[in-house]
């Protein structure tokens, strides 16, 4: 760089795509701030198909030969081949992945390349491009979280009758199965597919033809490059063609919703692996060792996908920003919408991958479950659904009797299937030695057999019927 005001040779920097109202060079910090051919190169096989789809259109409308055409076509196979081959040299003087493609075709194919970009303009193409692109990065996000489910599922199945403690304000609450607490996040899961799916369909329309904002002259037939290149209709506005990116708004706020339901079970796997709770164990796969204390097995994996929401919500919040002041229709602010959301797939499916991965790694500790629903008086509220099943209480005292068996308890620093039989008439006398059989926590969480319980049997239903939606998608 030269300086703050210097400018490069015009032979340097006079870009033959867009150059011909201009006469001197830009500076090189404009050079550097304009670029994008960095990131937008993940676009490059978006931009061919697009291309190739829009060629296509202009010889059938006879707006190009068909023989300008099949060249063209061919020119491009070529240079997604370099491409793909890892040839092709990117330059940052034509700056994005539009122009760099075009001029490599002019370079192979010569002068029918210059009738690629009629009827349409950077402005419709790289809405195109993104579109396209986003929709099928969606598509790799939805099956890796339907291979995170059924990791999830796999290991729910066999730990349908796990006993653990279920918490409220990470407090000792009620006895829960471990394969119940797992299917919380399948079904956390499916919602996030859901939204992914949602916005999947609200991109899926075609800004191709819309040009630099109000359309074009020429004879176009948007239906058949919508058709070509697998969008259901071609977009109703050109205005709202080439300056919406509410679609990759949508994405990252699916996105953020669903790196959050990750982050909560990362920080769960960290607390279930810590000595307090030992419920699972991780192996070398998935944790690492401390440079200075040679016990430590640490759950940074897990710690690590906790973290990830950071970045995915930044880029919501930085994409959201950006737009939320432009005029229609294209401004230059917008070059910027897609490093975020490369950014945001690229820790989500970390993430999502990482996750997984534990999911089938992680070795329950049943004993120590077992001994942790124990703690805590888990059963109190099955002595209060006793004595309104028995007894006919009604709800209110039946739980103010079981808070004051919790305070005998907690006076004799013992749980309360520990308390003697006369030591419980003393609070009720209608208890009797029947109430020992809802105090056992296994017999809490069996108990528990409405639609959506925790019940084993509950359980095992879940997990048959999230196979069967899972597999009924496949077919």
């Amino acid at each position: 760089m030269s300086g703050s005001g210097g400018t490069r040779e015009k032979s340097e920097n006079a870009n033959a795509m867009w150059g011909g109202r201009f006469e001197g060079g830009a500076s090189d910090i404009m050079a550097a701030i304009n670029v994008s051919i960095g990131f937008d190169k993940r676009m490059a096989a978006q931009d061919i198909h697009g291309s190739k789809a829009h060629v296509a259109m202009l010889a059938a409308q006879g707006i190009v030969s068909a023989a300008d055409a099949a060249e063209i076509a061919r020119g491009l196979d070529l240079v997604l081949g370099e491409i793909e081959a890892g040839t092709f040299v990117f330059k940052d003087v034509l700056e994005d992945i539009h122009m760099n493609v075009e001029s490599r075709l002019a370079e192979l194919i010569g002068a029918p390349a210059g009738r690629l970009h009629t009827g349409r303009s950077r402005n419709d193409q790289v809405a195109t491009d993104f579109r396209l692109w986003l929709r099928d990065e969606i598509d790799v996000v939805l099956a890796a979280l339907k291979d995170l489910q059924f990791a999830l599922i796999e290991r729910a199945d066999a730990a349908s009758d796990y006993i653990m403690p279920g918490f409220t304000h990470l407090q000792n609450a009620q006895p829960v199965t471990f394969g119940h607490h797992l299917m919380a996040y399948v079904e956390m899961l499916e919602r996030d597919r859901g939204r992914f799916r949602d916005c999947r369909a609200r991109l899926n329309e075609s800004p191709l033809g819309a040009a630099a904002l109000a359309g074009t002259p020429y004879p176009i037939d948007r239906t058949m490059t919508a058709a070509a290149l697998g969008f259901d209709r071609p977009m109703n506005n050109s205005l709202d063609a080439v300056s919406a990116r509410d679609f990759a708004l949508e994405f990252l706020a699916a996105a953020s919703i669903n790196a959050m339901h990750l982050s909560r079970l990362a920080d769960e796997i960290v607390l279930w692996m810590s000595a307090q709770f030992r419920f699972i164990k991780l192996s070398d796969a998935f944790t690492t060792g401390s440079s200075i204390m040679p016990q430590k097995r640490n759950p940074d994996a897990a710690e690590l996908v906790r973290a990830k929401i950071g970045r995915v919500a930044g880029s919501f919040t930085s994409l959201l920003t950006m737009m939320k002041g432009l005029p229609l229709a294209y401004s230059k602010d917008m070059q910027e919408d897609k490093e975020p959301v490369f950014l945001a797939v690229d820790a989500l499916m970390l993430a999502i991958a990482a996750m997984a991965g534990m999911a089938r790694d992680m070795q329950p500790n049943r004993q120590a479950m077992l001994a942790a629903a124990k703690l805590g008086f888990t059963t109190a509220t099955d002595v209060a659904d006793w004595l309104v099943r028995e007894h006919g209480k009604a709800f209110r005292e039946a739980h103010h009797i079981a808070g004051a068996l919790v305070g005998v308890a907690e006076k004799r620093g013992c749980g309360l299937e520990d308390l003697s039989l006369a030591e419980m008439q003393s609070v009720a006398p209608e208890i009797d030695e029947r109430v020992y059989a809802v105090l056992k926590v296994e017999a809490s969480a069996a108990a528990r057999t409405s639609f959506g319980g925790t019940a084993p049997a509950r359980v095992a239903a879940a997990v048959k019927a999230a196979k069967a939606r899972l597999l009924a998608e496949e077919a």
